[in-house]
Parts: structure tokens; C-alpha cells; sequence
């Protein structure tokens, strides 16, 4: 349920309403906009169908959601979120994007990705210093040696970090070196592993599962933002189809869906999405074109020789082209000149 405040509610009115709620088990959760104040109530179904509100001072209306997700929903926050992190805005006017290697691999690689895509204008240095693979015998990452090269190479580079987060073990110990925390396919539906981050106090990246339907991806979410956590970023990143001429199939149409949905913002992974290095560009610039706040791309300065994914990394120089691209769709999108 939502409970829609009046206009001209007080704060009294909000702190019965909230104190109401409470009383019967329930939590409350509050979207506090320019002119209206929503109160969403989660918890116990059966409680939450006996709750009446109508007759409270202050309430405008009630609604039921009947969707299982309600903090993500649209229903709960009509404006679009933006998320604020270190003064970059993730769902503003502008997309953003996040670029660098598949791996952290080391120190050289890692300064003279972070160099490139900053040069041509990215906001966010990616890489995996946990890399879950599906091969145990694969490069499986360098831990927090990797974490810490992150850090000094965004930090050398004006940049901010998005790095993935496996386990919840290394929940804190990724979050004291992350601004923002992802969440890989595998682990869309690692419920425990969603709770966890949820708890950490940084903007997580929920990443698409392989197989996930848009409802399972927006239930996933709200894990996260019943934990507490208001800055969830969605990140498409291709399913598993039956077509195997790419490495999975980028359903763009998720971009247009979520925005349907949530008020979340969306970015998109055309790497993963194609795992062809010759359609990232075409992928990025249609993800731009179809409503995406952002991109999240690989970079690496060498990807012949790269330990994870090298087929599907960008160049610097590739790099450049394609982000010369996105801004031109952006400014057109704008009605800029």
C-alpha cells in the first residue's frame, strides 16, 4: 500500500500516519517530493489489508499496489530517482558512463585504462577485482590487491569506482574502496547476498540475471531497496536466448520497460550484452537512443592479451569514437545544437 499525504499535511499528520502504521507490525518507507509526501507500507500482507488510513488527517489517498515489488514501482514515486554519487548524477539529463577493463590485471593496465576513458570523457573506472568464472580454472581476479589498484588509478584520474561485489563476505571490504557496488548476473537472485548489500550504505548496480524475466529483475531490486538502500541502478546486460552468433541477446526493450515500471535508473552493458567487440558501438548508441541513463563498457589498452573477455573490450582509440557518438545522440535526444 501507498499512502498518498495532502498538499497541505503537516508534519503532525505525516507522524500520526507513520506512528498508525507502525502500531500494526508494519514498516514505512517515504518518497518526499516537491509537493507531495508518499508513505509506502510493506510488510505482513494480511496486516497490511486490514490497515484503514482514508479517515487520518493529512491523507489524501490510499493505494493498493498489487504488484510483489512496491518500493521500485513506478506506483510508489512517480519522478524518475536520481542518484547522486560524489556529485555525478546517475538518471539526470545527461548519461552517464562507466568504462575500464573486465579484470583488474594490474597496476600498468589498470592506470593506462583509467587514463584512456577519462580522456574521452567516462565518469566511472569498471573492473573486476572478484571475477566469478565458470571455469574454476579461469583468471578468478586479484582480490583486494585488485580493489586497491582501483582506487588509486580513479583517484589519479578524477574517476569514481563500480566494481562487482560476489560474496557477502566481501561486502564491507569492497564498499570501503567502491562508490558503487555491483551485483553480477549470477547473483540477481543471491536474495541473502541482496540483503546484504542493501545494508552497505553505497549505491548498488543490480545487473540483469542470465535467464531473468523484467518482473524477477524488478523483484531483486526490491530485496535491495527494502533493505534501506534508495539508489539502485538497473543494468541490462543481455539474456540467454536460443541465438548463439552473440554471446547473449541485449534486450533493449528492457531500457523502455523499466522506465515503464520503476523510477529507478537504467544502464546498459553492450560488451556482455554482444561479447563482440565490432557491435558494442551499434548497441551503445541504439541503448542511448531508447532512454538508457547510462553505459557501462569495456576498455582495455591491449585486449589481445587481456586474462577476461579480451573479445569483447574496446581499444582507448575505439573508445573515443563511440563516446563521440553517444554525445552526439544525447545533445540530438536534448534538442541541443
Amino acid at each position: 500500500m501507498i499512502i498518498v499525504m495532502a498538499p497541505n499535511s503537516t508534519q503532525s499528520d505525516l507522524d500520526n500516519v507513520i506512528s498508525k502504521v507502525k502500531s500494526q507490525g508494519l514498516d514505512v518507507h517515504l518518497s518526499q517530493g516537491t509537493s507531495r509526501t508518499i508513505v509506502g507500507v510493506i510488510g505482513d500482507k494480511a496486516a497490511i489489508g486490514q490497515l484503514e488510513m482514508q479517515h487520518l488527517s493529512g491523507v489524501e489517498k490510499t493505494v493498493r499496489i498489487t504488484e510483489k515489488y512496491k518500493l521500485v514501482s513506478r506506483e510508489f514515486k512517480r519522478n524518475n530517482t536520481v542518484i547522486n554519487v560524489g556529485g555525478v548524477e546517475i538518471g539526470g539529463s545527461k548519461p552517464i558512463v562507466m568504462a575500464g577493463p573486465c579484470a583488474v590485471e594490474s597496476m600498468e593496465q589498470l592506470m593506462e585504462s583509467a587514463t584512456a576513458v577519462a580522456k574521452a570523457g567516462a565518469q566511472f573506472l569498471r573492473g573486476g577485482a572478484f571475477k566469478p568464472r565458470t571455469s574454476p580454472y579461469d583468471f578468478q581476479g586479484l582480490a583486494e590487491q585488485g580493489l586497491k589498484m582501483l582506487r588509486e588509478a580513479a583517484d589519479a584520474n578524477g574517476l569514481k569506482v563500480v566494481t562487482e561485489v560476489v560474496d557477502q563476505r566481501s561486502i564491507e571490504t569492497v564498499a570501503s574502496y567502491a562508490d558503487v557496488l555491483q551485483i553480477g548476473a549470477r547473483n540477481m537472485q543471491n536474495f541473502q547476498l541482496l540483503k546484504e548489500v542493501g545494508r552497505a550504505g553505497k549505491p548498488v548496480m543490480l545487473k540483469r540475471g542470465l535467464c531473468a524475466t523484467i518482473k524477477e529483475w524488478l523483484n531483486a531490486a526490491e530485496y535491495i531497496m527494502s533493505e534501506g538502500c534508495d539508489d539502485v541502478i538497473f543494468c541490462e546486460r543481455g539474456i540467454r536466448t536460443y541465438e548463439t552468433y552473440t554471446r547473449n541477446t541485449l534486450d533493449l526493450s528492457a531500457v523502455a520497460a523499466i522506465k515503464e515500471l520503476s523510477h529507478l535508473p537504467i544502464v546498459v552493458d553492450p560488451s556482455h550484452g554482444t561479447g563482440r567487440r565490432s557491435m558494442v558501438r551499434p548497441m551503445a548508441i541504439a541503448a542511448i537512443a531508447a532512454g538508457a541513463d547510462g553505459l557501462i563498457i569495456e576498455v582495455h589498452p591491449h585486449p589481445e592479451v587481456a586474462l577476461s573477455d579480451g573479445e569483447q573490450s574496446l581499444t582507448p582509440a575505439d573508445f573515443e569514437e563511440v563516446m563521440a557518438d553517444i554525445k552526439r545522440v544525447a545533445s540530438l535526444l536534448r534538442g541541443e545544437d
